[in-house]
């Protein structure tokens, strides 16, 4: 199972938190939302990983 984690409001930044977050060793997938032209992406990890993911994404300022 998959909990978001943060919701980024272009795709550019959601590859940026992505790309951080798979570099501190998670597991990580991205859903677009908002309809047709997907103006905010999920960012989600596995409900396991959840908790350190928040605590990285902590670390390096992004507060969701």
């Amino acid at each position: 199972m998959w909990k978001v984690v943060y919701i980024a409001h272009s795709e550019d930044s959601a590859k940026k938190i992505k790309d951080m977050l798979t570099a501190n060793g998670f597991l990580v997938q991205l859903k677009g939302v908002g309809g047709k032209n997907k103006k905010a992406y999920e960012i989600c990890v596995p409900f396991s990983e959840a908790e350190d993911a928040c605590e990285v994404l902590r670390e390096h300022q992004f507060h969701g």
